[in-house]
């Protein structure tokens, strides 16, 4: 099992960057995709971004493409968000996902078996 924390989260304006980072721990030798995911209240958790472990292969959602990007720090076993011209939309929980099975993107939730507690982001307009 692998134990993820998030960090980094806050209320920013819109226009601005953000990064949020998470730490793994645990059996992080078993860790192939590294991801991102954010929750709103009363709707599903959604994709935001993976990066494979082998490939180094990354993955976005269509509503953060060119805006978002995702980093890992293979030595460290981190992975980070860097979030710019972030929209008021961008507002949510942001989660980190672990998946250990298979180092291939995945955009669905059922393909991670870790996640990290989340960190709010607020974008106010």
């Amino acid at each position: 099992q692998v134990q993820l924390v998030e960090s980094g989260g806050g209320l920013v304006q819109a226009g601005a960057s953000l990064r949020l980072s998470c730490v793994a721990s645990g059996s992080t030798f078993d860790t192939k995709v590294l991801g991102w995911f954010r929750q709103v209240p009363g709707k599903d958790r959604e994709f935001v971004a993976c990066q494979t472990g082998g490939s180094k292969r990354t993955h976005y959602a269509d509503s953060v493409a060119g805006r978002f990007t995702i980093s890992r720090d293979y030595v460290n076993n981190t992975v980070d968000l860097l979030m710019n011209s972030v929209k008021p939309e961008d507002t949510a929980v942001y989660y980190c996902a672990a998946r250990r099975w298979f180092d291939t993107i995945s955009p669905s939730r059922n393909a991670y078996e870790d996640w990290g507690q989340g960190t709010q982001v607020t974008v106010s307009s």
